[in-house]
């Protein structure tokens, strides 16, 4: 006799899409809200640098903590908080967002596309803190969006890259595409790659539906960029992007 899966799981998963709808949708909205509230006066204020460590990195920790989700971080003695980096990630699920936001531990400086510009007191409070918003139709609008931000970097932070391009539907890793590793070797900054499994367990691509459970983050050893030149970022990318892949469950990988 088989057991179907949904009478193996515990009974009050059954319930949990009224806990998502009535409780941990409405705090997320006003976390978001009061964030980008606080973020605006103090990035303006004070530094962007404090409204990011100390409304951002919060803003994902409640995230993740009010579903609840465990993180697991391992290899953060990789990262030196007096060094700046490219930080190469792959990209499951919305999810990944707060995961690497709350738990990474850097300034983090987000290369996302334009179209999250439009949403309003987010768009606000991300300029305030310094995102790059870009347009993937206009490269030229793209380099010089990111090279005035990375003029702008301080010691301690991180540009942050899904370097997918877009979340895979399917878990598997995709090929990752050329900007980070051409503004790393620009800029002469190492790459930190980092691998989030799990995060498509607690929301999928394409769903509306959030589930508990647990995600790991892993931070790799960082790749340095000292001396190359646009000829090896190839080389690079590929090598990063068999790192991340490494760090993956067998079968995401391909």
């Amino acid at each position: 006799m088989t057991t179907s899966r949904s009478s193996s799981r515990p009974a009050w998963l059954n319930l949990y899409p009224l806990y998502q709808w009535l409780v941990y949708v409405p705090l997320i909205v006003l976390a978001t809200l009061v964030g980008a509230l606080l973020a605006v006066p103090l990035a303006l204020l004070v530094s962007p640098r404090l409204a990011n460590l100390w409304v951002a990195v919060p803003w994902g920790r409640v995230l993740t903590w009010l579903v609840p989700v465990r993180v697991e971080v391992e290899g953060l003695e990789h990262i030196d908080a007096e060094q700046s980096y490219v930080v190469v990630a792959n990209h499951q699920s919305q999810f990944d967002i707060p995961v690497i936001y709350g738990w990474i531990g850097l300034d983090l400086r987000w290369v996302a596309k334009a179209e999250l510009s439009r949403i309003p007191f987010v768009a606000a409070g991300c300029r305030a803190i310094g995102h790059i918003f870009i347009d993937r139709a206009d490269p030229d609008q793209a380099r010089k969006a990111i090279n005035r931000a990375v003029g702008r970097l301080k010691a301690g932070t991180g540009l942050m890259f899904f370097a997918e391009g877009t979340r895979s539907r399917t878990g598997e890793l995709l090929p990752f595409k050329k900007g980070a590793f051409r503004v790393a070797i620009d800029q002469q900054l190492p790459i930190l790659p980092v691998t989030v499994v799990d995060t498509r367990e607690i929301l999928p691509a394409r769903s509306l539906r959030i589930r508990p459970g647990r995600v790991r983050m892993i931070v790799h050893a960082p790749m340095e960029t000292a001396g190359l030149s646009h000829k090896s970022s190839g080389e690079l990318r590929r090598r990063c992007h068999s790192i991340v892949a490494g760090a993956l469950p067998q079968g995401s990988a391909a």
